[in-house]
């Protein structure tokens, strides 16, 4: 595993622990949910229900996973251990990267405007300035929208452990992770 997926890891452990308690329970994944569909205003009941469902997933499959010892938290050794896994994790993390990407587009154009990326990407907790450097990496077009299909892609490297120099690296620069 590379540096830098070791710096995203430890920034998504960090952003998915909400209640700062130093591990994952299943109440950190419906603090994040409840916060991410909040931002989701102008998407339909659907869109938020899937997003929602894709938290509980992602819990689940920690959970399933790892949790051996059944005591309902996931350490952040053993999160490394499932994440960058990809034979464990990848169909949780399409899943997650396809219902958070669709809050994005909420009139279903396949774009999405960077206001709205931006409220939803720092509804999970990361630095607005690293979510802007995102959001430019993945080259929006004239009107300053990228693509649905982009930002899912762009969320599947990210927990890929032999991916470097991706555009999802500027969500760690400048962070304490």
């Amino acid at each position: 595993m590379g540096i830098e997926a070791t710096r995203r890891v430890t920034l998504v452990f960090s952003l998915f622990d909400a209640n700062a308690n130093g591990v994952l329970e299943a109440d950190d994944f419906d603090l994040m949910a409840d916060r991410v569909v909040r931002e989701a205003h102008a998407s339909d009941r659907a869109a938020q229900d899937a997003m929602r469902a894709a938290f509980r997933r992602y819990w689940t499959t920690l959970r399933t996973e790892l949790d051996a010892d059944g005591d309902g938290e996931i350490s952040f050794e053993e999160f490394t251990a499932c994440v960058l896994s990809p034979e464990r994790f990848d169909a949780t993390i399409a899943v997650f990267a396809e219902a958070l990407a669709a809050l994005g587009d909420p009139d279903g154009d396949g774009l999405i405007e960077r206001p709205l990326f931006m409220a939803l990407m720092t509804a999970i907790g990361f630095e607005p300035a690293n979510i802007d450097a995102l959001f430019d990496a993945f080259e929006p077009n004239d009107g300053d929208r990228i693509r649905v299909e982009t930002w899912v892609a762009g969320i599947k490297d990210y927990y890929a452990p032999g991916k470097a120099g991706i555009p999802g690296d500027h969500l760690v620069v400048g962070t304490a992770a």
